[in-house]
């Protein structure tokens, strides 16, 4: 069910579509939500045969860093990660690429990634992760099939599936993470403040958001009929993975046959 995100409205305000975004990283990265990820990733990585990523749909950068530091925690090396996005963030990334020299950098102007021009892709495998579910299925089928062509590799994953109730296991840090990110934000913090303090909305919006994301998440049924056209040139795979408390995501991968 594609209802709207309040993310995603350009009529809703900046300070709010940046606040669902930025506490929303701050959530993967304080919650291990995506701890679980870096085997499967590093599996990906290794099959794809590759060791620079394109981050589509990076938003505030939560998923690379988070990748790069649990991958430098388990002692290997992170491969290096350009974030891009229709709507490039570029405070959050400049911070990235700082904590994270040579290991993340930035495409600063708008990639779209259904189409990705061949000179940015060229030796990178793609990775999009807890936005997917943003594309409605016309689009997401249109993202498959331009890795498929350019012969990238390309890995997805979502922090839950489509299980609305599984959707409060985010909470106990994503609650901190929305009280914390006036004074932790780049800028309009005074904005942000208000917003949070002295109105419901952002505690609503960031609900709701949760919510209707859930709703959208794709399955593994659906994720496999829509690569199923483009051919036996990519070997696709799918699993779970989990996080304390009770939570659950999916992963789902495809790599070009050898």
């Amino acid at each position: 069910m594609h209802l709207f995100e309040w993310n995603d409205l350009e009529a809703a305000p900046e300070v709010l579509r940046e606040t669902v975004v930025e506490s929303l990283s701050r959530t993967l990265r304080w919650g291990g939500i995506l701890r679980g990820l870096v085997a499967p990733f590093r599996e990906f990585l290794a099959e794809a045969g590759v060791d620079e990523v394109l981050d589509l749909g990076a938003g505030a950068a939560g998923p690379a860093r988070v990748l790069a530091d649990e991958i430098q925690r388990a002692g290997a090396v992170p491969p290096r990660f350009i974030l891009t996005d229709l709507h490039p963030r570029l405070e959050p990334w400049e911070e990235a690429r700082a904590a994270h020299p040579g290991i993340i950098d930035f495409e600063p102007t708008p990639v779209d990634a259904t189409a990705i021009p061949a000179a940015l892709s060229q030796g990178r495998a793609r990775m999009i992760i807890n936005a997917l579910h943003h594309l409605e299925p016309h689009l997401a089928r249109a993202l498959l099939a331009d890795a498929v062509r350019s012969g990238a590799g390309i890995f997805v994953a979502e922090g839950f599936g489509r299980e609305p109730l599984r959707f409060p296991t985010m909470w106990p840090a994503g609650l901190p993470s929305l009280l914390l990110n006036p004074f932790l934000s780049h800028r309009h913090r005074v904005q942000k403040a208000l917003l949070t303090y002295l109105t419901p909305f952002v505690f609503a919006a960031s609900a709701w958001d949760g919510f209707v994301s859930t709703l959208r998440v794709y399955t593994e049924e659906e994720l496999r009929a829509m690569v199923a056209p483009l051919g036996e040139g990519f070997r696709w795979r799918y699993g779970v993975f989990r996080y304390a408390p009770l939570g659950k995501g999916y992963y789902f991968y495809g790599v070009p046959r050898r």
